[in-house]
Parts: C-alpha cells; sequence; structure tokens
C-alpha cells in the first residue's frame, strides 16, 4: 500500500476483518427461514432447522441440520 501510513494499513485491516466477522443474529435468523423453506421443498421437515457457523483457518464451517420424515421425490414430466 504505497503511500498509506500505518494508520491507515491497520484501519484498512479492520474493515476486511470486520468483513469476515461471524454471522449476526439477523444474518442468522434469515439464513434459518431460507434454508428451512428450502429444505421443506424437498424433504417433510419434522421440528426445525439449525445452522451451525464455526470459524475454520481459511473461512468457515457450515452445519444444517434438521430431522425428515421422508424426502419428497419428482417426477419427470415427458
Amino acid at each position: 500500500m504505497k503511500g498509506h501510513g500505518a494508520e491507515e494499513r491497520r484501519r484498512i485491516a479492520l474493515l476486511l476483518d470486520r468483513d469476515k466477522e461471524d454471522m449476526n443474529e439477523e444474518s442468522r435468523a434469515a439464513a434459518v427461514r431460507d434454508f428451512e423453506r428450502v429444505a421443506r421443498e424437498y424433504f417433510e421437515v419434522e421440528g426445525g432447522v439449525s445452522l451451525a457457523v464455526g470459524r475454520q483457518k481459511e473461512g468457515f464451517a457450515i452445519t444444517l441440520a434438521f430431522r425428515a420424515a421422508r424426502v419428497k421425490n419428482f417426477t419427470a414430466l415427458r
């Protein structure tokens, strides 16, 4: 970053780190609603959907979990 002082480099690094922060509660709730809607299109879901977001070395590990009574198979129309 030629021409940038140490303070500006630190500020930019902080902004980039904030962009990688863990998911806040509003985002988590929206994601669960969206994933649950999609899950119900493919499965007969029993109960709710849970979402786990964990940090890893170079990003995040995402786990989506739910119980299903059955799979909703599609039939091709010919």
